[in-house]
């Protein structure tokens, strides 16, 4: 039997929902902004909910995992020092020294795309960009691309069936890439490679290295995390400035709006769809009264949309959107990854800039939308006239 405080208000796995996932969130968050459904538990739909939840992690713990997951789900005080460890490999330094290595992958990527023939940006382009840049900022070897690929997908249906049995599965797989990865290192001992992995083994933590467990763990979630929403943010990005001629050639021939362009372009339409907390003490919020212990579900992909702070959602005014822009979150546990995300976003659009001169979608083929939990596309068709100079300019 069904309490009153948890009868479903919405079913995110309707056909309805699944088939528009921007419009029946727009429509959630004019009618009942917060909501309850077996799926996704507590939903919140405004951006001011949201910030009320991002401000305040005592009372909405990321700790909404029953595993380890360093740092992600972790609250201060025990989050700190893990992320203390983190944020330096992002510094501006560290994606000045990866940009070269950045800008390789990503020009021979636009250089191999077909011209004049349809492809798929999903499958040809913007997984082989999010595999290839991971495993090279990790220092992982190429032979981890395919396997990885594979993961990916796993890992996406298993989470999509909620399937404990396949996502154990799934989980137990990643680790023995990465105990092969931390071994092959402590083999090799001094003559180890000097990359990001070998610097993580070696961080410390209150006074001692990390465990096996948190180093697979914190890798765990820095991969998933950048393989989808990178792979996601490509075929977003790509399918927009199609929709938008005018906008791709104003971006093409000025780079120094694109960083911006970037992020208001996934303000409208979300990479990273969500992300969980646990309350830890009865709370009220949009006026629902919400017990302690409730699963909440921060919907970027609806916040990021939100009238009350942007107006018209699809009005592209990357300036005045910034300051309230989600789509790295805020507050102690704001990405800290984000400068190697806009970094390898910027560059990978530069090039790609660079190099077409038309594109358009691909005749007589339909895109599909990715649905809950992943954002962009599953499919997107696409073709593209590359100019004459292409991406072999020297910048």
């Amino acid at each position: 039997m069904v309490d009153a405080l948890h009868k479903p208000d919405w079913n995110p796995r309707a056909d309805e929902v699944l088939g528009n996932q921007i419009q029946a969130y727009d429509t959630m968050r004019a009618e009942c902004p917060v909501a309850w459904s077996d799926y996704q538990h507590w939903t919140l739909f405004r951006h001011g909910n949201v910030m009320q939840v991002l401000e305040d992690h005592q009372t909405f713990s990321s700790a909404a995992s029953s595993h380890l997951s360093v740092p992600n789900g972790m609250d201060p005080p025990e989050h700190t020092p893990y992320r203390q460890v983190i944020e330096p490999y992002f510094s501006q330094q560290a994606m000045s020294e990866f940009e070269p290595t950045c800008r390789s992958i990503a020009r021979n990527l636009v250089n191999n795309l077909p011209d004049g023939r349809p492809f798929d940006v999903v499958e040809e382009f913007s997984r082989d960009f999010a595999l290839q840049i991971q495993c090279a900022f990790m220092g992982w070897p190429d032979a981890l691309h395919e396997p990885l690929r594979e993961w990916v997908l796993k890992n996406h249906q298993a989470t999509l069936a909620r399937d404990r049995e396949a996502l154990a599965d799934v989980a137990h797989e990643f680790d023995g890439y990465i105990h092969d990865l931390l071994e092959t290192r402590r083999r090799a001992g001094a003559n180890a490679l000097r990359d990001v992995t070998t610097s993580l083994m070696e961080e410390t933590v209150n006074g001692r290295t990390m465990t096996d467990e948190e180093l697979t763990s914190l890798l765990r979630n820095w991969t998933v995390g950048e393989l989808g929403t990178i792979s996601s943010s490509v075929s977003i990005l790509v399918s927009y400035l199609a929709e938008h001629p005018d906008l791709r050639q104003s971006l093409a021939n000025d780079s120094v709006a694109l960083p911006e362009a970037i992020d208001e372009i996934l303000r409208m339409d979300a990479p990273l769809m969500s992300n969980r907390r646990v309350t830890t003490r009865d709370v009220e919020i949009g006026g629902r009264k919400v017990p302690a212990g409730e699963k909440i579900t921060i919907l970027w992909a609806s916040a990021n949309r939100d009238e009350r702070v942007f107006g018209d959602p699809d009005a592209f005014c990357p300036h005045k959107n910034r300051d309230h822009n989600l789509l790295y979150g805020a507050g102690v546990h704001v990405c800290p990854g984000a400068p190697l995300a806009r970094m390898e976003l910027r560059v990978l659009m530069e090039e790609f800039l660079a190099a077409v001169e038309t594109l358009e979608p691909a005749p007589d083929q339909r895109p599909e939308r990715a649905v809950f939990p992943t954002g962009g596309f599953s499919f997107l068709p696409m073709v593209i006239g590359k100019s004459q100079e292409g991406s072999l300019n020297v910048r």
